[in-house]
C-alpha cells in the first residue's frame, strides 16, 4: 500500500471511533463468526486493516496481513501482524498449515477477478482438508448505488459470482448469506453493541438493511 492509499484510508475513517468498532466487532465475532472457529485453530486474516475481527476472535494462533505498516500499531499482542502485499505474503505460507481465513472487504480492492481467483486459489491451499474460508464482501445485487463511490473499489461481485468464484477454487460452500450486514457501519448498523446483538439475531433486518454478503467455505476433506 502506497502512501496516497494510506491517506485516502485515514480520510475515509477519520470519523469512525475505533472503540465503537471493536466493539461492534467483538459481538460480531461472539454471535456468528466464532461458530466456525475452533480455540485450537490458527486463523489467517487478510487485508486485516484495523484488526477487530482477529484481535476479537478465539483461537491458539492469530496471524494479521495487510498492506499497511499501520496494522502493527492495531493488532493485539497475541496477534502476529505481517506488513506487506497480501498476495505475496501467503506465497510463503505452507501448504494445509492454517485451519481457517477470514476477510472481510477485501476483494472489491482487487485489481479484477484473475487476481480475485488467485487468492481464492491461495487461500484454498494454505487452508488444511476441511479448513474454513470465511467472507463478509459487499454484495453489488444489492450495494450497486454506493460501490463505486469508493476510488478503490475494482472488482464487483454478487453473492450468485463470488459462489461460482469459490466453486473453481475448489471449495464447497457451506454457508451463504446474500443480505448480511449494512454496506458500512455509517449506513445502519446499530451502534450499541445490545443493538448489534440484535440486529444480528433478527434475521428479517438483515434483509431490509443488508448490502454485505457472508459466504463460509470448506476446503474438501
Amino acid at each position: 500500500m502506497g502512501s496516497d492509499e494510506q491517506e485516502l484510508y485515514a480520510h475515509r475513517f477519520a470519523d469512525a471511533s475505533q472503540s465503537r468498532r471493536a466493539a461492534m466487532w467483538a459481538v460480531l465475532c461472539d454471535v456468528v463468526l466464532q461458530r466456525y472457529i475452533d480455540p485450537t485453530d490458527t486463523v489467517l486474516d487478510l487485508g486485516a486493516g484495523f484488526c477487530e475481527f482477529i484481535n476479537a476472535i478465539r483461537c491458539d494462533r492469530k496471524v494479521a496481513i495487510d498492506a499497511n505498516p499501520a496494522v502493527r500499531q492495531h493488532a493485539a499482542d497475541d496477534v502476529t501482524a505481517i506488513v506487506g502485499d497480501v498476495a505475496k505474503v501467503m506465497a510463503r505460507i505452507g501448504d494445509a498449515t492454517v485451519n481457517a481465513v477470514f476477510c472481510s472487504n477485501f476483494f472489491e480492492h482487487l485489481r479484477d477477478k484473475e487476481a480475485v481467483l488467485a487468492l481464492l486459489r491461495e487461500a484454498h491451499r494454505v487452508l488444511v482438508p476441511g479448513g474454513r474460508l470465511i467472507v463478509i464482501q459487499p454484495n453489488i445485487r444489492y450495494a450497486y448505488k454506493e460501490y463505486w463511490d469508493f476510488f478503490d473499489h475494482h472488482v464487483a461481485l454478487s453473492h450468485a459470482s463470488f459462489s461460482e468464484a469459490l466453486q473453481l477454487a475448489g471449495f464447497a460452500i457451506e454457508e451463504l448469506r446474500p443480505r448480511f450486514l449494512p454496506y458500512t457501519t455509517k449506513s445502519g448498523l446499530p451502534q450499541a453493541a445490545w443493538l448489534v446483538r440484535l440486529y444480528l439475531a433478527f434475521r428479517p433486518a438483515q434483509w431490509l438493511l443488508g448490502k454485505q454478503m457472508l459466504a463460509v467455505a470448506r476446503k474438501p476433506v
